[in-house]
């Protein structure tokens, strides 16, 4: 018998911390109808992390221009049109690490230093 009582109070403690854990990233008052103001916690959608993925599109950019500026121009575009032969996912890394203007002109300005 006492092992049950065990038991049950083990799983009632479990369920006031997962309770607990949830009130702490945020919670919701509501007013009942009888006056009683209860407690509930918010509901979490998964958010898109914007910082991570705007530091690793900073990061890919920074990569193709450092890569643009070790081997030059010409060494960098023949390397993506032998990538233009390949197979369907080597052909859209080839798309993706394409010279654009942009990458030419930070490339051409940050040259001197490195």
């Amino acid at each position: 018998m006492s092992t049950t009582i065990n038991k049950e109070f083990d799983a009632r403690i479990k369920k006031v911390q997962r309770n607990h854990l949830r009130m702490a990233r945020g919670y919701d008052a509501k007013v009942g109808r009888d006056g009683l103001i209860v407690f509930r916690p918010k509901r979490r959608r998964p958010s898109l992390p914007l910082r991570s993925l705007a530091l690793l599109l900073v990061a890919f950019f920074a990569f193709k221009i450092f890569v643009l500026m070790q081997i030059g121009d010409l060494a960098y575009q023949a390397r993506i049109d032998a990538m233009m032969d390949g197979s369907l996912p080597v052909q859209l890394g080839a798309y993706a690490l394409q010279i654009d203007p942009l990458m030419r002109i930070v490339a051409t300005q940050l040259a001197p230093f490195f």
